[in-house]
């Protein structure tokens, strides 16, 4: 009998460690990074799902309310803002540029449909290098080559992540920035308070992780597919 016992405790002990992590692969795979609630930092966001996830304990929340003077493409008299609250070390927020911008660019924002403001969510327990990367985008911004930076910043990811501060000055030599007013601005941290207000937009709103998104009325979680934002979108036009 007890040989019996320990035989099923056995096999419900090896049932139990798959499931576990099958559970923490699928999280890991589910498109963002999101808060558990206890401040820490999981795996998750919806990646897969095309319906847009609202937030718990938001009511309604307009995109308009939480436009400051952060930089945007497309008509600023467009019917619909869309507002991304992103980390520029969170490899989702890279799928995201990589996947699906270009496609929202083209369809919405360059027909005037769509105003495309960018925010800053750094997800600081869980990437170091996020604050001070947010930094550097605005610093880019006071010369107008925001979105040039910002397009550069996400494809050297890798590199910067693990080679800190000195990366971001050079990709804005290679840009043509102003090396001085630059450098001056990012060591003096003039935009970390900035960057620190973005953060806390976008948690008042909902935001639980990275990438986060303002559609008008209509919030969405994750780097979802592109059918999922064309939803949102199209429902308020």
């Amino acid at each position: 009998m007890n040989e019996n016992i320990t035989l099923k405790r056995s096999t419900l002990w090896k049932i139990s460690t798959f499931v576990f992590a099958a559970l923490f692969v699928i999280s890991i795979f589910t498109g963002g990074f999101r808060s558990s609630g206890n401040g820490t930092i999981t795996g998750g966001g919806g990646g897969v799902r095309e319906l847009p996830s609202i937030p718990t304990g938001i009511a309604s929340v307009s995109a308009e309310d939480y436009v400051d003077d952060d930089p945007f493409i497309g008509n600023k008299n467009a019917p619909i803002t869309m507002i991304e609250f992103s980390d520029f070390q969170c490899p989702f927020c890279k799928r995201f540029r990589e996947q699906t911008f270009d496609q929202l660019k083209a369809q919405y924002i360059d027909t005037g449909k769509v105003k495309f403001v960018y925010r800053d969510f750094p997800l600081h327990s869980i990437h170091p290098m996020a604050g001070k990367a947010a930094e550097a985008g605005e610093c880019a911004d006071d010369q107008g080559k925001f979105w040039e930076y910002h397009d550069k910043i996400f494809e050297g990811q890798s590199v910067w992540a693990s080679s800190g501060v000195s990366v971001f000055k050079q990709y804005a030599q290679e840009l043509g920035l102003d090396s001085k007013k630059f450098n001056d601005c990012l060591d003096s941290g003039k935009y970390k308070n900035e960057v620190e207000k973005d953060l806390s937009d976008a948690t008042k709103t909902g935001g639980q992780g990275t990438p986060y998104f303002l559609i008008g009325n209509q919030p969405v979680s994750g780097a979802q597919p592109f059918s999922a934002f064309q939803q949102a979108i199209e429902s308020q036009l």
